[in-house]
């Protein structure tokens, strides 16, 4: 069974070893793609040890632009034999398996075509040590894969020489071994087969950048000079990111020194410690973490928060409870987020939706966190930011200063102004401060984790207890002017139905919407970028009988913050949930809501890999 030739459409999904060296491969691959000037979204789905285990890696070719994972693979790449049914099994019908035909193959589908190359024997006759054999047969079959598709060879040429620049000697025994492959699929296979890339300038001005490197540019540019953090799966590339670009951009020019202080603590509880201390003497500091780091770091978020001191945390989550399954994507850390610590607090999360808006968010936090004296949370996740992604060029204003907020001065201190720490001057829930040396002998005051009054001086009346609590909460509403308003997309034509969605379900979302709409299930959509929410999203749920709230995690955690803050009827809100740790598709998203809305033509559920 064959299809239709598919141009620039189509997921082609590796399946690989962990520790095979595979990784350089598979992106040599989607690089190419991209240098044909198609856009492709690769997506890295490995485990948790060090090698042995199965890893995935997929790649999605739209020109169309569709960002998002789809679901189904039209041509599988098969180097694992632990997976071979499994993915064998993932093909859709009249897609094509790859595979090292090496050994003979087992349960072939007499609805796909099978493409059969002896890579192993090859390289066994071709090269000596088993490490160099498993190299080039990485490389042989990107170099297969180039005919079959129709990717010029020179185009992956030169990105070897780009990779490889450092080092030409191994530029050409890895050209040597791709144009092997090249070559060998021309001369056995009718090249090119019915999935082809073809040259375009989708690409455009478009820049290829991961979201945790974009964050960490984001803090660079957002004036963070501590960076205080402990090693985490997904979030450790955000810090390594970090020290990276402030090595090149921070360096003092007459002594060359870094003028940013980086720290890989002893733990979690110290790198929060180290960031709330840094910024209450007036730095601008953040950790990056994930799941596990955060429930760790729970009481000095309240301190932070009840102290009004400044922090940014980067929450780059991942799948839970406990070590969970640290390696897959999850939107799992919401509502720990939102009310970390004991007792009452709030606090504001931010959700970015691709790098660049990382980037921006990252810059951003440091300002809301000066602005509102509290810590900030900027909510990625691995989907987003451990996979690189096309978006638009990071952009700065170069005018743009940054916004210390309420920092008293020494001058307004020696001109006789009055200074209460906990003060509501200007009844927005927010006070003014000092910074540590200010003035000799005016504005300084204690800063405690226990009760005070306006003044910072320790007292347990209920009554001063009260008024800061209630000063607290005007602060938090204040907080809607400041964050990223939510972005809305109407359907074309009226629509019956709403849904909410947020961070990396973004690409899905909008082509699923896209989906529903050929079925005749227009939605009108809003993307929620920060909490608190700002009234905008109530008045948008206000609007529909029904709003589906799309999120990956279990629970439907921003549908509970939806209810509980909006005192939103649950009746209204209805959950579409994806969390088996693989980012989530369109295809799920299109065919959970047909199938609860009774569409005429439902997208087919599936359950993995969907």
């Amino acid at each position: 069974m064959t299809i239709a030739p598919r141009i620039n459409d189509f997921v082609v999904r590796f399946a690989n070893i962990n520790g095979s060296g595979s990784a350089s491969a598979n992106v040599l691959f989607a690089r190419a793609v991209l240098r044909m000037g198609v856009p492709a979204t690769p997506r890295n789905i490995f485990p948790s040890n060090i090698q042995g285990l199965p890893t995935w890696y997929e790649v999605r070719v739209s020109e169309a632009g569709h960002l998002g994972a789809r679901g189904g693979t039209d041509l599988m790449v098969a180097m694992n034999p632990q997976t071979w049914d499994r993915d064998v099994a993932d093909i859709v019908p009249g897609g094509c398996l790859f595979y090292d035909s090496t050994r003979p193959a087992r349960g072939l589908r007499t609805d796909i075509t099978v493409l059969g190359i002896p890579l192993t024997a090859i390289c066994n006759d071709t090269y000596g040590g088993p490490r160099q054999r498993q190299i080039f047969k990485n490389i042989m079959y990107v170099g297969a894969l180039a005919a079959l598709l129709d990717i010029d060879p020179a185009v992956i040429e030169q990105l070897l020489a780009e990779q490889f620049r450092a080092k030409d000697k191994l530029i050409a025994p890895n050209v040597t071994a791709m144009r092997a492959g090249y070559d060998y699929a021309r001369e056995n296979f009718a090249c090119p087969i019915d999935l082809r890339v073809r040259r375009s300038d989708k690409v455009g001005d478009r820049i290829f950048i991961d979201g945790n490197s974009a964050a960490a540019l984001g803090a660079v540019y957002g004036g963070a000079t501590v960076c205080a953090w402990y090693p985490i799966t997904p979030s450790t590339s955000l810090a390594e990111a970090f020290t990276r670009f402030t090595s090149r951009y921070r360096r003092d020019p007459e002594t060359g020194r870094n003028r940013a202080a980086i720290v890989q603590a002893e733990d979690e509880l110290a790198s929060i410690g180290m960031v709330i201390g840094s910024a209450w003497n007036g730095a601008r500091a953040f950790t990056a973490t994930s799941g596990p780091g955060i429930s760790l770091m729970q009481e000095f978020f309240g301190l932070a928060y009840f102290a009004e001191v400044p922090a940014v945390i980067f929450d780059v989550q991942r799948a839970g409870p406990s070590t969970g399954m640290p390696t897959r994507t999850q939107q799992c850390d919401v509502m720990t987020c939102a009310y970390a610590s004991h007792g009452d607090t709030k606090h504001v999360l931010l959700f970015p939706d691709d790098p660049r808006e990382c980037f921006e968010f990252g810059a951003l936090a440091f300002d809301l966190a000066d602005r509102l004296q509290t810590p900030v949370f900027v909510m990625l996740d691995l989907d987003i930011g451990m996979n690189e992604r096309l978006c638009a060029p990071l952009a700065w204003d170069d005018s743009r200063r940054m916004d210390r907020g309420k920092v008293m001065t020494a001058a307004e201190l020696e001109a006789g102004r009055e200074f209460g720490r906990y003060l509501d001057v200007d009844q927005d829930g927010i006070p003014y401060r000092t910074l540590p040396g200010t003035h000799p002998t005016k504005g300084a005051y204690f800063t405690r984790g226990t009760s005070r009054d306006e003044f910072a001086l320790y007292t347990e009346d209920g009554a001063a207890y009260q008024r800061n609590m209630e000063r607290l909460l005007r602060k938090f509403a204040t907080a809607k002017q400041y964050v990223p308003r939510p972005v809305r997309r109407n359907a074309a034509g009226p629509a019956r139905f709403g849904a909410i969605y947020y961070g990396s379900t973004a690409p899905a979302m909008d082509e699923a919407a896209e989906m529903l709409a050929a079925q005749g299930v227009p939605l009108d959509l809003l993307r929620v970028r920060a909490f608190p929410f700002h009234d905008d999203v109530l008045a948008f749920v206000a609007q529909y009988e029904k709003v589906f709230v799309v999120e990956q995690n279990r629970d439907g955690q921003l549908r509970t913050l939806l209810m509980v803050e909006g005192e939103i009827d649950p009746a209204k809100l209805v959950r579409v949930l994806h969390y088996d740790g693989t980012p989530i598709t369109a295809r799920f998203i299109a065919g959970a809501i047909g199938e609860m809305v009774g569409a005429a033509k439902v997208v087919p559920l599936r359950k993995a890999g969907a």
